[in-house]
C-alpha cells in the first residue's frame, strides 16, 4: 500500500481528529446521562454502520487481506469494553477529569511501541512524554483536593481501565493503517463493535432509543466517523509512537467543550497540568530528526 510520508500533517489531522472525538464525548455524554452507555453506544454503532457502509461499498473496496481483516475484527472487539468502560465512567466524572486520566494511554502507547511495534522512541518523544505526564500528575493532585463521591472514585477507575486497552488501540490503528483505507477500517469498527454491542445487550432486552437526545446521538454518530477517518489517515503517515503524543490535545478540547455543554469549569491545578501537557506535545512535534519506522523504510 503506497503511503506518503508527512510526519508534521499527520500529526496537525491527529489533533483536529481529537478535537471530533472529544466534541462526540460530549455529545455520547449527554446520550449516556439520560439512557446509559450501553444505549448510547449501540444505537450510535447501528446509524453508523450503513452511512460508513454505503461509502466503502461506492469505492468498490477489494477484500481485506488475512492480516487486515484480522486486525479489524481484533479491534473492533477490543472498543467493546474500552468504549463501554469509558462512556460509564464519563457519566460520573467531568470531561476534563475523564481525559486527564486517560492520558496513560498514550504515554502506555510510547512504551509499548518499541517492543510491539519494532519502533525507535528518539529523546524528543521521551522528553514531551514526561513533560506531560508531569502535567498529568498535576492534575491528579488538584484532583486529590477535591470529594468527588464514590461514584466517581469507581468512574476514575473505570476510565484507567478503558485507558489501559486504548493503549493496545493505538498500536492496533498503527498497524490496521498500514494495511487498510480509512474507510475499511472505519466500517469494520462500527460492524464489528456494532454487533458486539448489541449481543451483550440482548440477555438484557433492546437498549431504550435517546428519543429526546436524539441530535446529540446524531452528532455524536457524525463526529465519531470525522473523528476515526482523520486517525486513520494520520496513522498511515507516521509512527504510533510519533502519534501518540497528539492525544494530549484532547485535554483542552475536553475543557472546551465540558464547559460549553456541561459548565464544568477546570480547577487552577487542572489549568497548570495542561500547560504543560500541552508543551509536551509541542516539544514531541517539533520538526526535526523525528525517528519513526517510515523515516527509514
Amino acid at each position: 500500500m503506497d503511503r506518503h510520508e508527512n510526519p508534521l500533517a499527520a500529526f496537525a489531522a491527529a489533533i483536529i481528529a481529537v478535537g471530533f472525538l472529544s466534541a462526540m464525548d460530549a455529545a455520547m455524554k449527554a446520550v449516556s446521562l439520560d439512557y446509559g452507555a450501553m444505549s448510547a453506544l449501540a444505537w450510535r454503532a447501528l446509524l453508523a454502520t450503513p452511512v460508513v457502509g454505503l461509502a466503502y461499498w461506492l469505492t468498490r473496496p477489494t477484500r481485506p487481506s488475512p492480516l487486515a481483516l484480522r486486525l479489524h475484527l481484533i479491534r473492533g472487539g477490543l472498543m467493546i469494553p474500552m468504549s463501554l468502560t469509558f462512556f460509564w465512567g464519563l457519566t460520573y466524572v467531568p470531561m476534563a477529569q475523564a481525559i486527564a486520566l486517560a492520558f496513560v494511554a498514550p504515554l502506555l502507547a510510547l512504551i509499548l511501541a518499541g517492543p510491539l511495534l519494532g519502533e525507535t522512541i528518539g529523546p524528543r518523544l521521551v522528553a514531551g512524554s514526561l513533560l506531560a505526564l508531569i502535567g498529568v500528575i498535576t492534575i491528579f493532585i488538584g484532583q486529590a483536593q477535591a470529594d468527588l463521591g464514590r461514584d466517581a472514585m469507581l468512574g476514575s477507575l473505570s476510565i484507567l481501565l478503558s485507558a489501559t486497552l486504548y493503549a493496545f488501540n493505538i498500536l492496533l490503528m498503527r498497524k490496521q493503517s498500514m494495511n487498510a483505507q480509512p474507510l475499511e477500517i472505519a466500517f469494520y469498527y462500527f460492524a464489528v463493535a456494532g454487533i458486539g454491542f448489541w449481543l451483550i445487550a440482548i440477555p438484557f432486552g433492546a437498549p431504550p432509543f435517546p428519543k429526546s437526545e436524539i441530535a446529540a446521538l446524531l452528532l455524536a454518530t457524525l463526529l465519531s466517523i470525522c473523528g476515526m477517518l482523520g486517525l486513520a489517515w494520520a496513522y498511515a503517515r507516521a509512527g504510533a509512537g510519533y502519534l501518540s503524543t497528539s492525544e494530549y490535545s484532547g485535554f483542552p478540547w475536553a475543557a472546551l467543550f465540558g464547559f460549553i455543554f456541561f459548565r464544568e469549569i477546570p480547577s487552577l491545578w487542572t489549568l497548570a497540568g495542561a500547560v504543560a501537557i500541552i508543551a509536551g506535545c509541542w516539544i514531541a512535534a517539533r520538526p526535526g530528526k523525528v525517528e519513526h519506522p517510515l523515516e527509514t523504510a
